[in-house]
């Protein structure tokens, strides 16, 4: 057996196919057939729908309206029975009208940052934190966590959901926690020294940062304690991803959630598929729906990602629409776990980009970028219709080897990268290249789009 905190353990066995070497929190329900998952959420989902329609005079009248009482549910498949839920329900109910216990009842409340309007707003009862915190301690041991570790949490504590869902589950799993909170990069690399973390959590590009600051202050990764990232908040692409785990000599995955149906827990990325995440299923039933007509899509089909929580009590939400599109498979995975895979969420419907009638995706821009050697995951677009017709501009930074004193060299390259990019997008846009470091770099989740167009 290996030791799994040893720096590289993980990965190692992961390549050598030894996954029974790594921790499974809780082999009972993540090891389990497809027709004993399926009869536990049916038991869930009954029982949720009863709660919800008794407690929520919003979803009863929604209910009620349809012609739909909770005793309909008889199949997994009578969800389709059920309203949907986005996030304008969630507003038009703020701040407590879709909870379903008193208030004095509710032992934490989180919300969104509400930019774009009212805010949402979550709460959560002692049972809620006990299932938030087991979703926390499943996905964490699939990147190889242990109760030993030492984990540096550089998300901040706010009203966001990350900080403090990932801080209580890595500290029920029995984690020392290092609550370091976000920014000031230079204490946050002395802190990795001074206390030997051994798991890093932030969002990917924030850890890039890290990475990079190190770089320059000499921190030479490879001797570093540190041998796992925690990554949310944003998507990381394989390339970004790659590059961080060579850089700073670690393993990182990814984990998947949404303030309005619990924070992160709903999935999290194994060592057997890079670019896969389990998804809780005993916590959560999940759709995948054509997202202009709300119908189911074929299995293994991509499409938009909807989610019922099965377990929550403060405030249960039914079929949410989470607008983020992926695709689910329910073979077993070679790291031993059974339960439904969706492949990692990369786009969504609502930041999809119309230039002159073409859809156009950022993680379409990001696949491209990473393709091509001498240019970081660091990119930016600015879209404007100044001159009447949409214009994008996609700025590209450059790696340190990448850049040249020769404008000739320089004006190829960016052509070069104009030219691919519009073999994938099928609309052309104009690349601006970047000196490295040029393009600002955050804290939190990272704003790759502007769009100025009025």
């Amino acid at each position: 057996m290996i030791d799994i905190t040893e720096k590289g353990a993980a990965l190692r066995a992961a390549s050598e196919g030894r996954f029974d070497e790594l921790p499974i929190h809780n082999p009972d329900v993540e090891c389990c057939s497809r027709e004993r998952i399926r009869a536990i959420q049916l038991e869930k989902l009954i029982a949720q729908v009863e709660w919800t329609y008794e407690r929520v005079a919003w979803y009863r009248d929604q209910m009620d309206e349809m012609g739909v009482k909770p005793s309909d549910i008889k199949c997994l498949e009578n969800v389709r029975k059920l309203p949907f839920t986005d996030k304008h329900a969630l507003r038009k109910t703020f701040p407590y009208g879709m909870f379903a216990v008193p208030l004095d009842e509710v032992v934490e409340l989180h919300s969104s940052s509400g930019t774009t309007g009212k805010p949402i707003v979550v709460g959560y009862n002692r049972h809620d934190m006990d299932v938030w915190n087991d979703c926390i301690m499943r996905l964490v041991q699939m990147a190889g966590v242990v109760p030993t570790d030492r984990v540096q949490m550089a998300f901040g504590y706010g009203m966001f959901t990350g900080g403090f869902g990932l801080h209580y589950g890595l500290q029920r799993l029995g984690c020392m926690m290092i609550p370091a909170g976000s920014g000031n990069t230079e204490r946050q690399i002395q802190m990795i020294q001074d206390y030997g973390t051994t798991v890093l959590v932030a969002t990917p590009s924030y850890a890039m940062h890290i990475c990079e600051i190190g770089e320059k202050m000499g921190y030479d990764w490879k001797t570093s304690t540190l041998r796992v990232g925690l990554f949310g908040g944003e998507p990381c692409p394989p390339g970004l991803k790659a590059e961080i785990e060579s850089r700073m000599h670690i393993v990182c995955t990814d984990n998947y959630g949404l303030t309005e149906v619990m924070g992160p827990g709903v999935s999290g990325e194994c060592l057997g598929e890079r670019d896969m995440q389990h998804i809780a299923e005993d916590h959560f039933l999940w759709e995948v729906v054509n997202p202009e007509t709300g119908e189911p899509v074929a299995d293994g089909e991509m499409g938009e990602l909807v989610l019922t929580p099965l377990d929550k009590q403060a405030i249960p939400v039914l079929r949410y629409r989470t607008h983020d599109l992926t695709r689910v498979v329910t073979e077993p995975c070679k790291c031993g776990r059974t339960s439904a895979r969706m492949q990692k969420v990369r786009s969504r419907c609502d930041d999809m980009l119309i230039i002159r009638g073409t859809n156009v995706f950022p993680s379409q821009v990001e696949d491209v970028l990473s393709g091509i050697d001498g240019v970081t995951p660091h990119y930016r677009i600015v879209v404007d219709n100044e001159t009447g017709l949409d214009r994008m501009v996609v700025h590209v930074e450059l790696k340190p080897e990448a850049f040249s004193d020769s404008f000739e060299e320089m004006d190829k390259f960016r052509k070069r990268i104009e030219k691919e990019l519009k073999s994938v997008l099928l609309v052309a846009s104009k690349v601006k290249l970047v000196e490295p470091g040029g393009i600002e770099r955050s804290f939190g989740k990272t704003k790759h789009v502007q769009d100025l167009r009025k």
